[in-house]
């Protein structure tokens, strides 16, 4: 049995914790949160489509297997870690990379925020995998 007010909370809740996961994902890299703060609020806004609709529904909306991502995050956090070796300097040391803004200032990307996206990939393909499953065991 549905619930009008679980639906509606969870249009509305759902879209708000995919994005505040993407904030701690992205300000985690210099301060506290990162991957798998970002990572477990993404996994709850999924697990909260499959409570109050069903586990197809969230499946449906992810469009990727869970599986598939932890795959991925993995692949990037070691993408991320191996990348020092390669100009010299120990694994998994920040390396980072200034690009010019037409407004003068600089973007400064580095290896962290790459490691901590994998780490997202891997927190929410892992969580949603299990939580999935055992919800369509039921």
């Amino acid at each position: 049995m549905r619930s009008l007010i679980l639906d509606t909370a969870t249009r509305l809740l759902a879209p708000l914790l995919f994005l505040f996961s993407l904030f701690l994902v992205v300000r985690g890299h210099n301060e506290p949160g990162g991957g798998f703060a970002g990572g477990l609020v993404a996994a709850a806004a999924f697990i909260l489509l499959a409570v109050s609709r069903d586990t197809r529904a969230a499946r449906d909306t992810l469009r990727v297997e869970p599986q598939a991502l932890i795959g991925v995050g993995l692949l990037v956090a070691i993408g991320a870690g191996v990348v020092a070796p390669l100009v010299g300097d120990p694994l998994l040391t920040g390396e980072w990379l200034s690009i010019p803004l037409p407004t003068g200032d600089e973007l400064e990307l580095g290896t962290p925020l790459a490691f901590d996206i994998g780490v997202y990939l891997v927190v929410l393909g892992a969580a949603l995998t299990m939580v999935l499953t055992l919800a369509e065991e039921q």
